[in-house]
């Protein structure tokens, strides 16, 4: 197959499923990996995608590779956030043993959690004195503390998450696709909140409708298998049945 053939071979994939792997495009286009990478760096540097570690996304995926403080974070979409979040915590019953992921929207559960009979483990350390405060029972898992998003992460933190066994767990996510799946530009969180939906019984993420079509760096959960929770069904989503749309 010549090269322009295969250029226009990998275009086409990209504009149905939104990101590709090199894996992937490797078995479509029957060539090896080497072959794959030269194109896919060429058709970067030709400005007709973004290339991303493993593959390639979209041009209208956007790629952050970089976290938001949380000082930044809470300003935006400050409605949609709370509306989500109150939703959220109506999903929670009394005597639950619940996992609350760091967070702004997370964060905007925890006003909605004062009156319930809950035990609230998390890796927040500004979730855990506000509950605490509230007189809500909270357990802080112990580890290294990030600064930009105040999240508790590392090793010590993820052999803590395994003993636990959650009825429920409302993370945060930067970015949502169906291909990529949910994603976070840092490794360490991606790993602590990968670990801690793995101890649910029934997860969800919060996130409001400009998270869908962002990447970050880090996938830590498929988009299969978890429900989220959002403000507007967003376009290409509607035969989705996983999201749920609190207006």
């Amino acid at each position: 197959m010549l090269t322009e053939q295969r250029y226009e071979q990998i275009l086409k994939l990209l504009e149905k499923e939104g990101s590709i792997t090199v894996t992937e495009v490797k078995e479509l286009l029957d060539t090896s990996e080497s072959t794959v990478r030269r194109d896919i760096t060429a058709l970067h540097n030709a400005g007709k995608l973004v290339k991303v570690f493993g593959g390639a996304v979209a041009l209208d995926h956007v790629v952050t590779p970089q976290e938001p403080t949380v000082a930044q974070k809470i300003t935006v979409h400050v409605s949609e956030k709370r509306q989500i979040a109150e939703y959220a915590a109506r999903l929670i019953g009394q005597g639950e043993f619940i996992y609350l992921d760091a967070g702004t929207t997370t964060g905007y559960m925890l006003e909605f959690l004062r009156d319930k009979d809950v035990i609230v483990v998390t890796n927040a350390v500004a979730h855990a004195q506000q509950l605490a405060k509230s007189g809500v029972k909270v357990r802080l898992i112990g580890g290294e503390l990030k600064s930009s998003t105040e999240a508790v992460v590392g090793s010590e933190a993820m052999e803590t998450i395994r003993k636990y066994h959650f009825t429920k767990g409302f993370f945060g996510t930067n970015g949502v696709t169906k291909k990529t799946g949910f994603t976070t530009p840092d490794a360490s969180e991606a790993m602590v909140k990968k670990i801690a939906m793995e101890q649910c019984q029934e997860k969800y993420v919060l996130c409001d409708e400009s998270k869908f079509g962002e990447v970050s760096s880090v996938t830590f959960a498929p988009f299969a298998g978890t429900k989220i929770v959002t403000d507007q069904m967003p376009e290409g989503y509607r035969d989705c049945g996983n999201i749920i749309v609190i207006s």
